[in-house]
C-alpha cells in the first residue's frame, strides 16, 4: 500500500471510530461538588458564615511563601456556627505544600472556618459534597 493510501485509510479508521453510536453511563448515583468559599491570607481568619445541606466537604489547601523552610503552620477547623464548636480538624499541614481533604460533618447546618495560620502565605476553599441520581 503506497503512504497516500495508507493515510488515507488511517483517516477513515479514525473517522469511523468517532461516528459509532455512544452509549449513555447508566443511571445511578453520582457526586457532584459545589463551591462554598475560597479565601486566602496570611495570619489567622474566621471565614463568613456557610451552609450546608449534606453535611460532606472537601477541602483543597495551599500554603507558600514561608518566612523559612518549614516553618509555615496552617491549621483549619470546621465549626458550627451555632456554638462555635469544633466540628473537624480538616487539615493540619506544616511547610509548604497543597493538598485536598474530604470531611464529613455531623449533618446538616450553618458552618464557618477558623484557620490558623503563622509564617506562610495561604489558600483555602470549599466545596460542598452534593450526591445526586442519575437518570438515563
Amino acid at each position: 500500500m503506497t503512504r497516500p493510501r495508507r493515510a488515507l485509510a488511517a483517516a477513515l479508521l479514525i473517522a469511523a471510530a468517532g461516528c459509532r453510536e455512544r452509549t449513555p453511563p447508566p443511571p445511578g448515583d453520582v457526586v457532584v461538588w459545589k463551591e462554598v468559599g475560597k479565601w486566602s491570607g496570611r495570619g489567622n481568619v474566621q471565614t463568613g458564615v456557610f451552609t450546608s445541606d449534606s453535611g460532606g466537604f472537601r477541602v483543597h489547601w495551599t500554603i507558600s511563601n514561608e518566612a523559612r523552610k518549614d516553618a509555615g503552620r496552617l491549621r483549619v477547623v470546621l465549626r458550627s456556627q451555632d456554638s462555635g464548636r469544633e466540628i473537624v480538624e480538616a487539615v493540619d499541614a506544616r511547610g509548604a505544600g497543597s493538598g485536598v481533604e474530604e470531611i464529613a460533618a455531623e449533618r446538616p447546618r450553618w458552618y464557618y472556618l477558623s484557620i490558623d495560620s503563622s509564617d506562610a502565605d495561604w489558600t483555602v476553599s470549599v466545596d460542598e459534597r452534593i450526591e445526586m441520581q442519575r437518570r438515563e
